[in-house]
């Protein structure tokens, strides 16, 4: 009710026809939005007053004034994030703009909030302007302990994220890009485990080569995977190839190590791991060719690059991005955890080895309950965010970023 007096409802009168509304639970859901400000402290009376805002307040700005590491300990900087797009990749929906991806937002934050015990902000800047987005931030950072990139293209994204890390002291965190390739990886270990084989055993083949795609193929080499060739809509990402980005170009002089050129279907013959994160659909003798005990996570959604009941015909291991199907690759897994155990040590960034705790802690939560259909733990799993937030903390103070 209080939504609807303060945001009065803007399709109010439209005839749909028969005189009524048609019910629709998602438009039911988010009206209004689904984010509101609650306080933490009560103002019933003067004394509550003065005490939360004039006069109380200026002793607490006084001292912040003086001590500003203060500000973490007297207001919400150390428990809050900003979650921070600009409209130009939104889930499957792509370039929809500010306006139209802060639903998504504002579920990020929820998110946030619902599996990590932490608090978020969603931001929609109505610029796609790599210089303008970074100045945005860099000036809004006083009021955040960390910052969640979200939904923005590549390349930019990469660049924007290198920049505000270097010019910030608190994590910045693309969660396209790392989000998912910690879950993947997670995944990717314990499929292994099942299977008696080691990362470094497996050659990976990644189709796509966005964020998620270019920070799971790094993140595997970290990580100590045999081999990964990523493809793009032309097919394999290789130095002898003319028409590459800067970042497809770095890409080729880390991956494919093997030395292979050609298409996807091509790189997938006698390959131990396929990596969807592009759509698209890939033919079924493709997937045959692929190693015996082969893995298949076909990540795209709502229609994966390889339906699930094909890749049983010929995987070991099938994963998908579909909370409908058994090991879902999905980042809330991740990125609520890790911004707990980031935020709890004041870490001033998110390091490659709190990232490789993060996964490990994620697998480990599998146990000995580990099977083909149970290679990672449900979103829903009590144990998942505590697990990921004390190995973040610990790394955090093993990798001399924590503050505290």
């Amino acid at each position: 009710m209080a939504a609807e007096i303060v945001n009065p409802r803007s399709d109010a009168g439209t005839d749909h026809g028969d005189g009524e509304e048609p019910f629709d639970a998602a438009f039911a859901l988010h009206r209004g939005g689904k984010l509101a400000v609650h306080a933490t402290v009560p103002v019933k009376d003067a004394d509550d007053l003065s005490l939360a805002y004039t006069p109380g307040v200026a002793k607490v700005c006084s001292a912040i004034a003086e001590q500003p590491e203060l500000v973490h300990d007297y207001t919400w900087k150390s428990q809050v994030v900003a979650v921070v797009t600009d409209g130009t990749a939104v889930l499957g929906l792509g370039d929809i703009g500010p306006e139209a991806s802060l639903p998504v937002m504002e579920g990020k934050a929820i998110l946030f909030k619902q599996f990590g015990g932490v608090d978020a902000v969603p931001l929609a800047l109505g610029t796609t302007d790599t210089d303008e987005i970074v100045e945005t931030v860099v000036r809004l950072a006083p009021s955040f302990g960390g910052v969640n990139l979200e939904d923005i293209a590549a390349p930019r994204c990469f660049e924007i994220e290198a920049r505000l890390q270097e010019r910030l002291d608190i994590p910045v965190f693309h969660d396209d890009q790392h989000g998912t390739a910690i879950v993947t990886l997670a995944a990717l270990r314990n499929a292994a485990r099942l299977t008696g084989r080691a990362l470094g055993d497996l050659r990976a083949v990644i189709s796509g080569a966005g964020a998620a795609g270019v920070a799971i193929a790094k993140f595997l080499l970290e990580a100590g995977i045999g081999d990964v060739a990523v493809t793009d809509r032309k097919g394999i990402v290789s130095s002898d190839r003319d028409d590459l980005t800067p970042v497809k170009r770095e890409l080729a002089g880390i991956t494919n190590k093997a030395g292979l050129t050609g298409s996807l279907e091509s790189a997938l013959a006698g390959a131990d791991v396929f990596i969807g994160v592009s759509g698209g659909t890939v033919p079924e003798p493709a997937v045959a060719s692929m190693a015996q005990g082969a893995f298949v996570f076909a990540m795209a959604n709502p229609t994966p690059e390889v339906h699930p009941e094909i890749a049983h015909k010929y995987a070991a291991v099938v994963a998908t991005g579909r909370s409908d199907y058994p090991n879902q690759i999905n980042n809330v897994l991740a990125f609520p955890g890790i911004f707990a155990g980031a935020l709890q040590v004041r870490a001033s960034r998110i390091t490659e080895g709190m990232k490789i705790a993060a996964a490990e802690a994620l697998a480990d939560v599998v146990g000995d309950e580990l099977s083909a259909e149970y290679v990672i733990p449900s979103p829903f799993d009590e144990r998942v965010a505590p697990a990921v937030t004390a190995a973040v903390a610990a790394a955090a103070r093993a990798e001399g970023v924590a503050r505290r």
